[in-house]
Formats: structure tokens, C-alpha cells, sequence
């Protein structure tokens, strides 16, 4: 079975965005009414889907896709405590119909309902939906939500504490995921995206969370950000800091493969163990088209993956086991339907 730990519902529906529109117009003018989320049809679901993932994902030899709402439409720099509570639900509750209407391909991850510095008990609420309710089996969290400024803790503080023993008790790791860029300085997909990779990361090698949570577990994603390819970097700092080696973190930290070219890929087998490593895409998210010198899609990152010289058992882990590990609940709910 081939695995991508790593997708997005990029393809709504637009009344989706409608109504996400119609709750940002309300925010700026009190005197419009809230909005409700949008009545979308099962037909309009399978027609956003069929055509895009679904159909790519068959194309490509895969087998199933961890399924979250639209990365940069989690817009968590939005302030409002309610709206961002009805926006992730809104959000979660069309995963879990696409994990309805097609359980073979897709299984749920949650979007967290937060905002700059705000309260995480809406946050914990919504992951103990989507999971309890919902059969969701992970969640994304952002660990800047002021969009590029930085304005939050690390994640090694004792304000994440909730949201960890929350996962923890439910045994759902979180894909460390930002959002929308507010600042001109960081482009999105080029520059924010994986400078809150490599900062998570630095964090934790600054801090002790996985000595009070030893069971917590992230995945970075986008290879990673700059952490594989400079891994000495990494190594060298802690030492100099007196921290324990960057390798301690790879009980609970792993690292996917959305990586878009071959020496890339490469270079992230070579530095991480494949026991650390997890297959996905992102497709139909950041980078779009054919590198124009292979002809390969920049996405499709199982010929990567496979021209890697992997041994079958790398392979194996890489594809299927690894997901299945880093989440239980996934491996759980295969097992049951006996994949």
C-alpha cells in the first residue's frame, strides 16, 4: 500500500470560499448578518474530487491520501475567536465527507481553530470532534498563526501544553503546518512555508517537550524545510549549545518527502533514516506543472521516491509502515477494514 501523509482539499466547491468571504465581510462590517456554511452536494464533492486528487492519486500508484482542509485558507491570523471556530469546522466537516464518500482513498486531518495568542480550548474542542466524532486521525497545527510575524510561543511552551496532552490522550500526532503569509517579506509557498519547518524544528532542539511528552509526535513537512540539507548546521549548534544531538529528536520527529527534485530526495535518504521518513505529496498544493527538464510533475514525488535506490524494506517503510506507526489511528481503522 502507497500512503501520502499529505494533502489538501485545494478543490472546494466555491461556495466554500463564499461563504468564508461572506464570514471576513461580516468580521469588517458588524451590521451584516453571520454567515452559515455553504449547502454543498455529495455530487459536487465527488466532481471537486474525482477530477483532481482522486484521479491523480490513481494515476500516480497510490493507494490513499491523509486529507486536511486548504493549508493557506486556514487564514489563523484572523483574530476572531468564533469565526475561527465555525471556519475549521465548516472546513473539517467537508474532509469528513470526502473520507465518507470515498474511505478507500482519503482519511481525515483536522484544521485547529486557532488565532494569534488565543485560547486553545477551541483548538482541543475541534480535535476532539473531528477525531471522536469524525474518525479523523491527526491535525495540523500552526505554530505561528500571526502569519509570518511570529507572535506565539514556541512550541516548547506551556501554552501548547493542552493541545499536547489532548493529543497524546488521543494518540493523533500533528503535521507542523503555517498558513497564510501576512507579511510581504516571506512569499508563502517559497519562503514561510519552510522557514516554519526549519524554526519548529530549532525549537525543539532549544527545548525538553518530548521529556514531559514522550509520546507526541510531528511531522515536518516539505522535507523537512532546510533541516535534512543542513544537518551538520544542526548537529554543530547543539553541541556548541550543550543540547543533545538532533538525532534525539527523531523518536517523536519525522520528516516528509515533499521534496520536488531527485537530488533533494536523495540528499533527505541519505541524512534521515528511512525509519523517519514518511511518502507524500502535497499534490495539487504548493508547486503545479512539470519540471520542464524531466517532464516529470513536480508533485509526483513517487518516481522520486523510487529512483532513490531504496532497499524493499526502505521502501516499505517509506510508502506504508511509517504512516501506519505515526498514526495509530489510521493503522487502526485499515487494519479493521483488512488492508
Amino acid at each position: 500500500m502507497i500512503i501520502d501523509c499529505h494533502g489538501h482539499y485545494t478543490t472546494t466547491p466555491p461556495a466554500h470560499q463564499k461563504f468564508r468571504d461572506a464570514q471576513l465581510a461580516a468580521l469588517a462590517d458588524p451590521s451584516l448578518p453571520v454567515p452559515r456554511p455553504a449547502a454543498i452536494s455529495d455530487d459536487e464533492i465527488c466532481e471537486s474530487v474525482e477530477n483532481n486528487q482522486l484521479k491523480l492519486l490513481r494515476e500516480r500508484g497510490g493507494d490513499l491520501m491523509l486529507f486536511s482542509p486548504k493549508a493557506s485558507g486556514m487564514e489563523h491570523h484572523v483574530p476572531d475567536a468564533a469565526t475561527a471556530r465555525a471556519w475549521a469546522a465548516a472546513g473539517n466537516d467537508l474532509v469528513a465527507r470526502v473520507t465518507g464518500l470515498f474511505p478507500r482513498h482519503f482519511a481525515g486531518v483536522c484544521q485547529l481553530p486557532q488565532t494569534p495568542g488565543g485560547s486553545l480550548g477551541g483548538a482541543v474542542a475541534e480535535l476532539r470532534r473531528c477525531v471522536e466524532t469524525m474518525g479523523f486521525v491527526g491535525c495540523n497545527l500552526n505554530p505561528d498563526p500571526s502569519g509570518g510575524f511570529w507572535t506565539s510561543k514556541p512550541l516548547t511552551d506551556a501554552y501548547w501544553f493542552p493541545l499536547y496532552e489532548a493529543m497524546t490522550e488521543l494518540d493523533v500526532p500533528a503535521m507542523i503546518h503555517v498558513s497564510s503569509s501576512c507579511n510581504p517579506n516571506f512569499h508563502a509557498l517559497g519562503a514561510h512555508y519552510l522557514n516554519a519547518d526549519t524554526t519548529a524544528f530549532m525549537q525543539l532542539i532549544e527545548g525538553d517537550l518530548f521529556a514531559r511528552f514522550p509520546t507526541l509526535r510531528f511531522v515536518i513537512p516539505h522535507g523537512g524545510g532546510a533541516v535534512p540539507y543542513h544537518w551538520g548546521r544542526y548537529r554543530g549548534l547543539a553541541e556548541r549549545m550543550g543540547r543533545p544531538s538532533p538525532s534525539e529528536l527523531l523518536g517523536n520527529v519525522f520528516f516528509d518527502t515533499c521534496v520536488y527534485h531527485q537530488a533533494g530526495i536523495d540528499l533527505l535518504h541519505r541524512v534521515i533514516d528511512a525509519d523517519n521518513i514518511l511518502f507524500a505529496s502535497e499534490m495539487l498544493g504548493a508547486v503545479r506543472g512539470a519540471d520542464p527538464e524531466t517532464s516529470i510533475a513536480w508533485d509526483d514525488t513517487k518516481q522520486y521516491v523510487d529512483r532513490a535506490g531504496l532497499s524493499d524494506g526502505q521502501r516499505h517503510k517509506v510508502f506504508e509502515a511509517n504512516a501506519r506507526r505515526v498514526y495509530p489511528l489510521l493503522d487502526a481503522q485499515l487494519n479493521v477494514a483488512g488492508r
